[in-house]
């Protein structure tokens, strides 16, 4: 075996906001679910909701796992893996 082929990558997780009106986050493996008020995304590290107001998806590079958001943003937050479960709204999760 080739230790050069069979190395595990890592993915990284970084966020990045310009004047509150632009996110960038990397580490993104899943989106389930968005919409102009709110999104909530699965990342390397656990799920994040992302609450405002306008957004809207301008990239997304599904490859490297980074996506970014236009719009204002009023807040994001890591939230509970065992709280994901669709019965609960994202707002009730983003302000506990």
């Amino acid at each position: 075996m080739n230790k050069d082929t069979d190395k595990v990558e890592l993915i990284t997780h970084e966020i990045k906001i310009v004047e509150r009106q632009n996110i960038t986050i990397s580490g993104v493996t899943k989106i389930d679910s968005f919409d102009s008020e709110e999104f909530l995304l699965e990342t390397s590290v656990g799920p994040l909701g992302i609450k405002g107001q306008e957004l809207e998806i301008i990239k997304l590079d599904t490859y490297d796992g980074t996506i970014v958001i236009k719009g204002i943003i009023d807040g994001f937050t890591y939230l509970d893996n065992e709280k994901t479960k669709k019965e609960d709204s994202v707002i009730s999760r983003l302000f506990k």
